[in-house]
């Protein structure tokens, strides 16, 4: 962190970089809960999935230190103190989206080199049976993860525009 400026075109990046994260972490999430319960979906778009959690974890952590860097350079508040004392509880949930992504990819390798196994050598394929009970566990994976990591970030965002802008605009339309 030390050294590194943390700005793009003069604004600070944390100001930039939120709004990546605030978009991406729920469309991950959902997508993974897309393909989790949708077999055709999962062997087509296991990898876009996987590669979007798999960025969304650094761009977070990028956004933190960034956040840190800008914290340095404003006045000490209480509202910023809270917004900045959250940030950082985002992190287990971006893991956990990688991770469950990661065994959703894992599992749709599986059913692709068991079908064309299968095809090749008039192989048995993975019963039924299996096939809906693991797509059933992921896609509860998926659902908790997403859940609980889009409300995680849904607090730090609502304490971060408090600290932004609370008492900082009128009610009524100023003139001028």
């Amino acid at each position: 962190m030390d050294g590194f400026d943390y700005t793009f075109a003069g604004l600070p990046l944390h100001v930039l970089l939120v709004h990546a994260v605030i978009v991406a972490t729920p469309l991950v999430a959902l997508a993974l809960v897309f393909i989790a319960a949708w077999p055709a979906a999962r062997r087509v778009l296991w990898l876009p999935v996987l590669l979007g959690a798999a960025l969304l974890l650094p761009l977070g952590l990028v956004t933190i230190e960034a956040g840190k860097w800008l914290e340095q350079r404003v006045p000490p508040a209480p509202l910023i103190q809270v917004h900045t004392a959250q940030g950082e509880d985002i992190v287990p949930w971006l893991i956990a989206l990688l991770v469950v992504a990661a065994v959703v990819a894992a599992w749709a390798i599986v059913e692709l080199v068991v079908r064309r196994r299968a095809l090749d050598a008039e192989r048995p394929t993975i019963g039924r049976g299996i096939r809906v009970t693991v797509g059933a566990l992921l896609t509860v994976a998926a659902l908790a993860v997403g859940a609980f990591a889009t409300w995680t970030l849904v607090q730090i965002g609502e304490a971060g525009s408090r600290a932004v802008w609370e008492g900082s605009f009128s009610d009524d339309p100023l003139d001028g």
